[in-house]
């Protein structure tokens, strides 16, 4: 388990899988709260296979960020949903495309036991976990 703090201007996508790469992480579960000075959420519009991505250029609360890294084509991917508050009490929430920390985000980051592997999904666009099992 690895706890982290990112600092005020910090981007938590690029963080992370820095952190991950330095750290040898193929796979983990990731955590966290904290706040940002703008953060970018995705929609996945499965008939377009890709991303809406809506940007939010202004202080939030980050209520839940939640995620895993794996494998894919040999480099960590992330893969977080994040929800943030607004000032007026609402909030948003999708893929985490990419955010700004400030002033501080704490993170845990526990490594998964097994590898993970990420292998892109031809129906949809997605790199979809590679599972031995799926439901």
């Amino acid at each position: 388990m690895l706890a982290l703090r990112l600092e005020e201007g910090e981007e938590i996508v690029a963080s992370l899988l820095e952190v991950a790469a330095q750290e040898g992480m193929t796979a983990a579960e990731i955590t966290g709260i904290g706040a940002l000075s703008s953060v970018t959420l995705g929609f996945f519009e499965l008939d377009r296979r890709r991303y809406h991505e809506n940007p939010l250029q202004e202080q939030v609360e980050v209520l839940s960020l939640i995620g895993n890294l794996a494998e894919l084509e040999g480099k960590p991917k992330l893969h977080a949903h994040i929800v943030v508050g607004k000032r007026d009490g609402t909030a948003m929430g999708g893929h985490l495309v990419e955010g700004l920390v400030r002033p501080t985000l704490e993170l845990i980051v526990n490594e998964a036991p097994r590898h993970l592997r990420r292998k892109t999904d031809p129906a949809t666009g997605l790199a979809l976990l590679e599972l031995e099992r799926s439901m």
